[in-house]
């Protein structure tokens, strides 16, 4: 089976949509439009046809162009029916487990709730693609607006049991600001003051830094890491418990 052709779309001030097709059939799909037109101009350059949006959560930044795109395209919108009310124009309605058909893959859809109450992740494991909105970010994860620590790092910790080889591909650059407050929490990760170095050099240049991969992200991001006994020692906090580490990393990122 062929792999997602997947292109990344940069829209408003840092986020990314990702438009994708099933090489096998016609089936292509955006994620969370923030905007119609640079998804349309894609379009009309790929020669493609939209026949899905995917939404990971309600937030305006992630629906704001469902209606548009479905009155202009006719796709079919996707999202979480524990949610649905607050999904514009949603169609088919998942949950936590379900197998949603796109073409000839197949997503395997994750409840992550914490950045909001109702976030859903789409994990394509022929393509080793995880589309997670603003649950988990390249050396972050997403502000507790409507959940709480234990509610993110529940969901965190389901994303990490993924195979390393994933692909992240996260909502947001937010990656150079996540890196400055990571070394305040691990100074003397060797593969951290790496990664921050390069990640240092794609913004410079004005490279995306995502997607990365969730081994790279278990290696060096702290909010995957509150079991870590060096980080633990870093915020004495030796013998917590990971929420409490979590939660702890979350506070301190929130102030810095």
């Amino acid at each position: 089976m062929s792999k997602l052709e997947i292109h990344q779309i940069p829209v408003l001030n840092d986020n990314y949509l990702y438009l994708f097709k099933d090489p096998d059939s016609d089936a292509v799909g955006i994620v969370d439009p923030a905007e119609a037109e640079p998804v349309l101009e894609k379009l009309n350059e790929l020669g493609w046809t939209l026949t899905h949006i995917i939404n990971t959560h309600h937030h305006w930044d992630h629906t704001g162009a469902n209606l548009e795109l479905k009155e202009k395209t006719g796709c079919i919108i996707v999202g979480n029916k524990h949610d649905s009310e607050r999904i514009p124009g949603i169609d088919i309605q998942v949950e936590d487990g379900d197998l949603f058909e796109f073409g000839t893959q197949t997503a395997k859809i994750m409840a992550v709730s914490g950045h909001t109450i109702g976030h859903i992740a789409y994990w394509f494991k022929n393509s080793e693609a995880l589309f997670c909105g603003d649950t988990l970010f390249a050396l972050g994860c997403g502000r507790l607006f409507e959940g709480t620590p234990a509610q993110m790092w529940e969901s965190l910790s389901k994303i990490r049991t993924l195979p390393d080889e994933t692909r992240i591909y996260c909502a947001h650059e937010y990656t150079e600001a996540n890196a400055d407050f990571a070394v305040t929490i691990e100074p003397d990760n060797k593969a951290l003051l790496s990664r921050v170095k390069e990640i240092k050099q794609k913004r410079a240049q004005n490279i995306p830094t995502v997607p990365s991969t969730l081994a790279i992200e278990k290696e060096t991001n702290p909010f995957l890491r509150p079991d870590s006994d060096h980080i633990k020692e870093t915020l004495s906090m030796v013998g917590a418990d990971s929420v409490s580490v979590f939660a702890e990393i979350r506070h301190r990122k929130d102030t810095f």
